[in-house]
């Protein structure tokens, strides 16, 4: 066996430079980066940035300001290659691209796989992506021309088209020596596809089988038989979920024929499951996209256009509280508490909420356990209360004195509690079995219903007990 000695390298030293200990690059770096930049040295700039992985290069960027992003591009553009786009921020990737011509927007699409080349093109204009995709080969244009006609964030959008499928009739040497023999083959793949004569899969051999086996052996006998398909269109959180369940690496895509167009990999998954988890919780909140680097406009429309649709039910819960103008006229202290019944209300349903909305993400709730699923938190919604009730009527009678008011209170806590985990439930499942997406409009629902309930069955059973009489 022949050593070969290694130099020492100081890795910990070397990361200090540019990484912290959570792998995110460095205030002082990014500073060096951007003051070498501001200094006309692209030697220097280049220098810092070359050792980066194209994610922390992509990362630089998006700590950049926004007015010196183009100058840093223009500093290290022979680094800027395919890889960096494909893991650069959404907006930042589209003010860089602006500012490419066509024909090298082709060129970086073209050292892509197909569905990170689709990543960078499908939020151009449609006049851009025209003259981006004239400028590329035949090819590379035509199987990107067929991912832009699925719909968007579905299985056709995400898989890519880079794949090896052979004959279900070769064996294991035919295999191997086709995979040796051809350069132009995709080198990035855990598993081959079987197919029979009309290109549909039968099964999968993953490449540790084939290196294990003589070469003589039949593909067709090695073989998994057992294989997870994803339907072209099939939405990317599906796709997600069952990767998820079956613990797959790899899966192939088949259009309405069966036939084999594509494959997805667990680093696809990845970046959806992390996609679809974030969107879900900004939806609840009406932030849109949630994203730093989104432009203030689009931020201040989406929330403004959440709060307008907000403020209706605000006004009802208003109303509300006008219909016991009186009562809380002659015995303030109602309006200092019921505030509080209808926050805690309005708490509780979020809980729940955020429950059911993960539940129906992941396939975990469905109308077989929907039943149990009510009554499950009901239960939790009834105990809760009860808890919260005595602790805030012992509280309220020591501070008012007022056996009356400490029931009342307390009472009125239990209650929308109870509407909180009701409402919390069926509000997502109601819109689920509609087709309307439970994360974008639940909380909205949610909201009216403790916040009505909350100053009702307070102020209700304020009068039904004579308070303020």
């Amino acid at each position: 066996m022949i050593e070969t000695e290694l130099p020492e390298v100081d890795i910990e030293a070397e990361g200090d430079s540019r990484l912290d200990r959570d792998d995110r690059l460095r205030p002082e770096f990014v500073r060096a980066v951007l003051d070498a930049v501001d200094a006309g040295d692209a030697e220097g700039a280049r220098a810092l940035v070359e050792p980066l992985h194209p994610a922390d290069i992509a990362d630089l960027f998006e700590l950049t300001p926004h007015e010196d992003r183009a100058a840093l591009a223009h500093a290290v553009t022979d680094l800027l290659d395919g890889d960096v786009f494909a893991e650069m921020n959404d907006y930042v990737r589209e003010d860089l691209i602006d500012a490419l011509e066509p024909h090298e927007v082709a060129d970086l699409a073209s050292e892509l796989d197909t569905d990170d080349a689709v990543a960078i093109i499908e939020d151009m204009e449609p006049d851009e992506q025209r003259e981006v995709l004239r400028a590329m080969d035949a090819d590379d244009r035509a199987a990107i021309e067929e991912a832009l006609s699925y719909p968007e964030e579905s299985a056709g959008r995400l898989m890519q088209r880079e794949l090896i499928a052979v004959p279900e009739h070769w064996s294991v040497g035919d295999a191997i020596d086709y995979l040796r023999g051809h350069e132009e083959l995709t080198t990035d793949f855990w598993e081959i596809f079987v197919v029979d004569p009309a290109h549909k899969p039968v099964g999968t051999c993953a490449l540790s089988w084939m290196l294990r086996t003589p070469r003589g052996i039949a593909i067709a006998d090695v073989m998994q038989r057992e294989q997870t398909l994803i339907p072209v269109d099939m939405d990317q959180e599906e796709v997600a979920l069952r990767f998820q369940k079956y613990a797959l690496i790899s899966a192939a895509v088949v259009d309405n024929g069966g036939r084999l167009v594509g494959m997805i990999t667990v680093d696809d998954v990845v970046h959806i499951i992390q996609q679809e988890a974030g969107e879900d919780v900004l939806r609840l909140s009406g932030a849109g996209e949630g994203d730093i680097n989104e432009p203030i406009r689009l931020t201040v429309r989406t929330r403004l256009m959440w709060l307008l649709i907000n403020l209706p039910t605000a006004m009802l819960a208003a109303t509300v509280v006008g219909l016991f103008d009186d009562r809380i006229a002659r015995f303030a202290v109602l309006a200092q508490l019921m505030g509080i019944v209808s926050g805690m209300g309005g708490n509780a349903g979020t809980q729940v909420l955020a429950v059911v909305v993960r539940a129906l993400a992941t396939n975990q709730l469905t109308s077989s356990n929907t039943m149990r699923m009510i009554v499950r938190e009901m239960r939790i919604a009834g105990s809760n209360g009860i808890a919260l009730g005595l602790v805030v009527g012992a509280g309220c009678y020591l501070w008012s004195g007022n056996a009356a008011l400490a029931m009342v209170f307390g009472s009125a806590l239990l209650i929308n509690n109870l509407v909180a985990g009701l409402a919390g439930v069926v509000v997502p499942i109601t819109l689920d079995r509609f087709d309307v997406d439970p994360a974008v409009a639940s909380s909205v629902f949610v909201t009216t219903c403790t916040d009505c309930m909350g100053f009702l069955s307070f102020l209700g059973l304020a009068s039904l007990w004579g308070l303020g009489s």
